[in-house]
């Protein structure tokens, strides 16, 4: 059979350049919007969640249901995971007492057990084999995981650590040019080295939101979360819709 035979269409974006510039921005909104919700118009983090929660399933439901890829889906998609992991992250952090360490270490144990069943029991972690409604709800449910980590290791990093936003950005920015590196370097797994880097921008994206919308006291610059958020959205919108991004294949 020839190759093109053996590929089909994912619904999922190919991994490029402005794939990962749209994820960055859409973890930093997922930080401004989950905030905006829970703290600008005072719902609390429990009724923030419940709220997320509901549009993600949605969006969930939604994505899986779509025979084709379709971009602005996709991006919806991937935020609703990030606003839910914001006001998640910070009801179990804050809320239920467990702490950014405890919340961290809860959540990467979540997000290790979903890696680990989705490859023990489809063979493959890669995005390159999502072509079953099994496969996207690993996939969501992994994302998911680890947009709500990403929120617990960056206010763990930013506060308890004590590098400040801008000093865990730095962080997070050096751990990102790592897999890069890693990436055109060496051989180390491209599945490796894409879990590592979705991971990783989660974090980056939390404390760039909190620089931008915490007091001027915190370290933050004091924007308005509802203007940062609209920001934020009008460049992912103009990321999708300037840039022509095309479905991953799948192989067979």
């Amino acid at each position: 059979m020839s190759t093109a035979a053996q590929t089909s269409l994912s619904k999922v974006p190919e991994v490029t350049l402005i794939f990962w510039i749209i994820k960055i921005a859409a973890t930093t909104l997922g930080e401004t919007g989950g905030d905006a919700v829970s703290m600008s118009m005072n719902l609390g983090y429990l009724i923030s969640t419940a709220i997320f929660m509901v549009i993600f399933l949605a969006a969930v439901t939604a994505q899986i249901k779509a025979k084709l890829f379709h971009p602005i889906l996709y991006w919806a998609t991937i935020i609703a995971t990030t606003t839910v992991g914001t006001t998640l992250a910070d009801f179990a952090d804050r809320s239920l007492g467990i702490g950014y360490a405890g919340g961290s270490i809860v959540l990467l144990t979540l997000l290790m057990g979903s890696l680990f069943l989705w490859h023990r029991l489809l063979g493959s972690v890669s995005v390159s084999t999502i072509s079953t409604s099994r496969a996207e709800m690993f996939y969501w449910v992994t994302i998911m995981f680890s947009q709500t980590l990403g929120t617990a290791l960056g206010d763990w990093t930013a506060d308890t650590a004590g590098l400040g936003y801008t000093g865990a950005a730095l962080v997070f920015g050096a751990m990102l040019a790592l897999v890069v590196a890693g990436y055109c370097c060496t051989r180390i797994s491209r599945t490796a080295l894409f879990w590592a880097a979705f991971i990783l921008t989660r974090p980056l994206g939390a404390v760039v939101g909190d620089f931008l919308d915490k007091p001027v006291s915190a370290g933050g610059l004091a924007l308005s979360r509802y203007t940062a958020s609209a920001a934020l959205f009008a460049f992912i919108l103009a990321g999708i819709l300037l840039f022509r991004q095309r479905a991953a294949t799948t192989a067979h």
